[in-house]
């Protein structure tokens, strides 16, 4: 009897625990990062990491690779921002660190980062290879659907998207809002007055 006695509140003990470790909490209780639950495979034939590959939300993704590692860089179909990720690549899958910055902001809304998978894919012969992953923010890898359909003929180019000096202006007041730069008001000096005309003033009294 005793030793049921004393195994009974063990069990329940137990049976408690469990729960908690299912749920992938960390050392301090904090939710643990969400990891992909993919492995790696052997590339495609014919498959490359190096291209232009085009999705309906973040446009066209130049990615370079270098060795093991691939650098990228895409600026979204809304043009309203732009983002670069690198990561490592074993055999048909990459894991990625992206960031994402918001155009013509400054702070620290401007920016976003996270981490990532892409799986390279080539679907049939005749058809466009593709990368199936996912993005996540900070620490965690999944969340948000990404694929991007390799584009026929075309090299990559990083630095295409990235915004010109007029785009990259932070948002707020200027101190240049009217066209051509000139202040309100009238000529090339300050002080927002008319510049006076010799016709205009009254004769002289002798």
């Amino acid at each position: 009897m005793f030793f049921r006695s004393s195994l009974f509140p063990m069990m329940i003990s137990v049976a408690l625990t469990l729960p908690l470790a299912a749920g992938g909490l960390g050392c301090d209780g904090t939710p643990a990062p969400k990891v992909a639950a993919v492995k790696a495979g052997d590339m495609p034939e014919g498959g490359d990491w190096s291209g232009v590959y085009y999705d309906q939300t973040n446009g066209y993704l130049h990615a370079v690779k270098e060795g093991d590692t691939v650098s990228a860089k895409w600026r979204t179909t809304a043009g309203d921002a732009w983002g670069e990720l690198s990561g490592k690549v074993t055999g048909d899958l990459l894991k990625f660190e992206w960031k994402e910055h918001r155009i013509g902001m400054v702070g620290p809304s401007a920016t976003r980062s996270g981490r990532g998978y892409f799986k390279y894919t080539a679907p049939k012969a005749d058809e466009a290879h593709v990368i199936k992953g996912e993005w996540g923010l900070g620490t965690d890898e999944t969340g948000m659907k990404w694929e991007g359909v390799k584009q026929l003929n075309r090299k990559p180019d990083p630095a295409s998207v990235m915004p010109d000096e007029v785009e990259g202006r932070g948002q707020g007041g200027g101190w240049d809002d009217t066209p051509g730069g000139k202040p309100q008001g009238g000529g090339d000096k300050g002080g927002g007055g008319a510049e006076e005309k010799k016709d205009d003033l009254p004769p002289a009294v002798e």
